[in-house]
C-alpha cells in the first residue's frame, strides 16, 4: 500500500510523501557504514511511497549524496529530492565552520548536483544559518539558483523565527527542518506558530529522537565505535541522563503495547497528528525499520491517545541538552 502525501509551504508548495527517509546514518554517525544495506532500504522506500529522500553534503562527508545518487538512478522521477550546505568539512571529516556566503553556496550546489547525479534538486537547504552573512544574501543567492533552475523549492534548518521571517521576505521558504518529536519539543514555543503563519511547512529530522522512541535501545547500543551518541556531544544518552530518558521512553512502549503498534510508530504517528504540514524524516540503513516505520502513517490516533503520549514525556523532564554545543542551533 503506498503511502499518502502532503504539501509543504503555501507560496512554493511541494508535494511529498507523507513521511520521508533520512538517509544519513547510511554514510556516517551511527557506526559503520553499509552501503548496500542504505541502496536497498532507499530503493525499497520508493517502492513503498515513501519518495522524499533527505541528505546533506556533510554526510560522510560527501559520500551520503552519492549513495542517494545512485540509489535514485533510473528513478529520478519519483523523488522528492532535499539537500543541504552550509556546514563546511574537509575530505577527512574534519569541521571547518559555517558557510553562508554567496560564492560558497554556488560551488556547493553544483557539487551536490554532480554527486547525486541530477540536474536539480527540489528542496535546497540552508543546514545551519552563518552568523557572519546576512540572512538575506544567502537566501537572495539561493534565490538565484531557482532562477537558474538547479533549485526547485528553498528551506533553512534549525533557525529562528526572525531570522525565517527574514528569509521568507526575499524568497518564498517551502520547508523548515529542525529537531522535533516527543523528546523535543522547543520548535513549538516560537518557530512553528511562525511557519504557520508564514505558510511554511515543518519537516523534523531526529523524529524518534535519535533512536531512544523506538524501545530498542539500552545503555550498551549507544556504546560502539563511530556511534556519535556515545559522545559528549550528545547529553542525553550520557550516563544518568540516558537512564532518565530511557525511562519515559519505556512509558512510551506501554503505551504502544496497548495500542497494538511499536513505539516508534506511536511516536511518529503522534508527530503526523501534530498537523497536516509536519512531515517527519526518520532515518534507517535497515528495511525491516523503513517498513515498520511507513506503517505508521496509516496509525491515526485520538485526541485522547495524543495527549496520553505528550503527559508520559514531559517536556521538562528529558535529561540533558539535546546537543552539548546549542550555539549553531536557531540561528
Amino acid at each position: 500500500m503506498m503511502i499518502s502525501t502532503r504539501t509543504l509551504g503555501i507560496a512554493s508548495p511541494l508535494t511529498v510523501s507523507a513521511l520521508g527517509l533520512g538517509c544519513m546514518g547510511m554514510s556516517e554517525f551511527y557506526g559503520t557504514p553499509d552501503p548496500d544495506a542504505g541502496l536497498a532500504t532507499i530503493r525499497r522506500a520508493l517502492d513503498l511511497g515513501v519518495t522524499f529522500l533527505d541528505t546533506a553534503d556533510m554526510y560522510g562527508p560527501f559520500t551520503n549524496e552519492e549513495l542517494v545518487g545512485r540509489a535514485i538512478a533510473g528513478r529520478r522521477d519519483e523523488v522528492q529530492l532535499a539537500t543541504k550546505f552550509g556546514i563546511m568539512r574537509g575530505q577527512n571529516g574534519e569541521r571547518l565552520g559555517v558557510n553562508g556566503r554567496p560564492e560558497y553556496i554556488q560551488a556547493a550546489c553544483d557539487a551536490s548536483l554532480q554527486r547525486l547525479g541530477v540536474d536539480h534538486i527540489d528542496l535546497y537547504y540552508q543546514h545551519r544559518v552563518d552568523p557572519n552573512v546576512p540572512i538575506e544574501e544567502t537566501v537572495g543567492t539561493m534565490k538565484e539558483l531557482v532562477a537558474a533552475g538547479k533549485v526547485r523549492h528553498l528551506g533553512l534548518s534549525e533557525a529562528s523565527a526572525e531570522t525565517i521571517r527574514r528569509a521568507h521576505s526575499v524568497h518564498p521558504i517551502t520547508a523548515v527542518e529542525t529537531e522535533y518529536s516527543l523528546f523535543t519539543r522547543d520548535v513549538e514555543d516560537e518557530v512553528l506558530p511562525a511557519l504557520r503563519e508564514l505558510g511554511i511547512g515543518l519537516v523534523p529530522y531526529s523524529p524518534l529522537g535519535r533512536g531512544i522512541l523506538t524501545g530498542t535501545m539500552t545503555a550498551e547500543s549507544v556504546s560502539g565505535t563511530g556511534d556519535a551518541r556515545s559522545t559528549k556531544y550528545f547529553p542525553r544518552f550520557q550516563g544518568q541522563a540516558l537512564e532518565a530518558n530511557l525511562a519515559l521512553a519505556a512509558k512510551v512502549t506501554e503505551l504502544a503495547t496497548a495500542r497494538g503498534c511499536t513505539p516508534g510508530q506511536l511516536a511518529l504517528a503522534w508527530l503526523l497528528a501534530q498537523g497536516d504540514d509536519i512531515v517527519p524524516i526518520p532515518g534507517t540503513r535497515r528495511v525491516k525499520y523503513l517498513e515498520e516505520n511507513s506503517a505508521a502513517v496509516r496509525l491515526e490516533l485520538s485526541g485522547d491517545e495524543v495527549e496520553a503520549l505528550a503527559a508520559a514525556v514531559p517536556r521538562d523532564a528529558v535529561a540533558g541538552s539535546r546537543y552539548g554545543d546549542m550555539s549553531s542551533v536557531n540561528g
